[in-house]
């Protein structure tokens, strides 16, 4: 059995998966190696890596037991990228990054590019400069016996953003150059399996709101999808696309078999998402070797969950890991130059270094003769004393000769200091007016202590949603416009059907500027 999973990470070190299967942030490949074994797969793809060839550890790529590939973005850090994890056991015949064929090495490549003509060089290159796709190469040995190639595309296609028309158009052109290498992979007769987050919903039945969706069916991404997808239930004379999506051939009817939910509004709670993430195999690969299609919901740690297929093949490993493979890389394969390289020990002539350390007879003759001269011109203090020479530290310590003498000053007699008597008035009059001063001292505490804390009295208490009389949470307006920056209050409850009443309410209040 060959066991496949797929699964959009949403970044492979944030915080390096610690949350996910509670490793410490210390042990990298240990929670590395931990995250693969609980998948429990031959191979497993991952996207959304979010990692740069710079920024790539040695613990997160080179895992015991498995041998790793990466596609990394070229022009932003943080974005994107997706890897392959192969088991020993299923180590590829050939490896390569990109689906045009720009990036290829030309040794150990899968090959395979179809026409491509309707591509500009520029356009190629940068739909593979966001490190999207990557391609392994496998022998597989059906029960039969029989021998046969098997290739893998792992991919993370583009999001359209509905407030950028280009990344539609970039995300269909993508498509495009995925659809043309995948045919072109069967056409030289290997077998073909795509896998990863496609970022599109196919059906109703994909998606928790396909009925509020203005257009459903008409979304580019669903009418690509179409066309490259079989039904195995479609009716004769219907078209046929060369593959199937694995899931829907095992579980044709199943609702609210979603795969990535909202980490905002807290949607995976109630289930309330969509099915973005897809193992699409060829036609004849589904139907003779598919064994089950499956979703992983219960592993937490990104928006998206795993998904996987088992086949019913085994891996014929390679002798040796393609080109491709992090072993390979200088910073990892031990050959990467240090700046130590470049520093060479000196080697001196014997006699050089003798005369180096011993200096002639001469020379010690000169260096005394100019150390005397230097003593000769030296001023001595005498030894009678002068009040410029150095003082002794006990001199610090003797009692001074010169004391101060005591004034013969006449004091007044204690009679002299006899407070004089005041009178009653005097004595009422410092009492009430004392009184009033800690009256004024005690008011202007008080209008000082309110103010302060009118001034720093916290915010006012969160209103109350309409629908279950809760407190509501506070959020931020961030799509670009006028309302940019605003604050609102809604329903704190996680987001899921209209119709069940534990989800988020329609509440909705504008709050007013402090």
């Amino acid at each position: 059995m060959l066991r496949l999973v797929s699964w959009n990470i949403n970044g492979i070190r944030s915080p390096l998966q610690g949350a996910r299967y509670e490793e410490p942030s210390s042990c990298t490949a240990m929670a590395m190696g931990r995250i693969l074994e609980k998948l429990d797969a031959d191979i497993v793809c991952l996207q959304e890596t979010k990692v740069t060839r710079d920024v790539l550890t040695e613990p997160l790529a080179i895992i015991e037991g498995y041998n790793s590939y990466f596609s990394f973005s070229r022009n932003r850090s943080g974005y994107s990228g997706v890897a392959t994890f192969c088991k020993d056991s299923a180590t590829p015949v050939a490896a390569e990054e990109g689906l045009s064929g720009l990036l290829a090495t030309q040794n150990g490549d899968v090959g395979c590019y179809g026409n491509m003509d309707d591509f500009t060089q520029e356009e190629l290159r940068a739909l593979d400069s966001e490190g999207r796709a990557l391609l392994t190469q496998h022998k597989i040995c059906t029960w039969e016996g029989k021998e046969k190639t098997l290739t893998l595309i792992n991919v993370y296609c583009p999001h359209a953003d509905p407030g950028k028309p280009e990344r539609l158009a970039f995300k269909m052109r993508f498509y495009r150059l995925l659809q043309i290498r995948a045919e072109a992979l069967l056409a030289a007769g290997s077998h073909v399996i795509i896998l990863g987050d496609l970022n599109t919903a196919h059906r109703p039945i994909d998606h928790w709101d396909a009925v509020n969706l203005e257009c459903f069916e008409e979304d580019p991404g669903r009418k690509w999808m179409d066309g490259l997808l079989s039904n195995l239930g479609c009716e004769s004379g219907s078209h046929m696309g060369p593959f199937i999506d694995s899931y829907r051939c095992f579980q044709p009817k199943q609702k609210g078999a979603f795969t990535c939910w909202s980490t905002v509004s807290g949607a995976r709670h109630l289930n309330y998402g969509s099915r973005l993430d897809y193992v699409l195999g060829d036609r004849t690969l589904v139907i003779d070797t598919f064994q089950a299609s499956f979703l992983l919901p219960e592993v937490m740690g990104s928006d998206h969950c795993p998904v996987g297929a088992v086949l019913n093949v085994s891996s014929v490993p390679a002798k040796q890991c393609p080109p491709l493979c992090t072993c390979f890389l200088p910073e990892f394969a031990g050959t990467q130059l240090k700046i130590l390289r470049f520093l060479v020990h000196l080697k001196q002539d014997p006699v050089f270094k003798q005369s180096a350390l011993q200096p002639s007879n001469q020379t010690q003759v000169h260096v005394h003769q100019n150390k005397a001269r230097v003593r000769s011109t030296r001023s001595r203090p005498s030894k009678t004393g002068s009040s410029r020479g150095q003082k002794n530290l006990m001199s610090y310590f003797q009692p001074s000769s010169s004391r101060p003498q005591t004034s013969n000053l006449d004091l007044p007699s204690l009679g002299t200091l006899v407070t004089p008597k005041t009178s009653e008035e005097d004595v009422v009059a410092n009492v009430v007016e004392g009184q009033a001063k800690a009256s004024e001292a005690k008011d202007e505490k008080e209008i000082r202590t309110s103010f302060w804390k009118s001034l720093l009295g916290g915010p006012s208490p969160m209103p109350l949603c309409g629908g279950h009389r809760e407190p509501c949470v506070l959020r931020t307006v961030k799509k670009p416009g006028p309302n940019l920056g605003r604050h609102f209050y809604m329903c704190a409850r996680p987001q899921g059907p209209p119709t069940d009443p534990s989800s988020r309410c329609n509440f909705f209040l504008w709050s007013r500027p402090s």
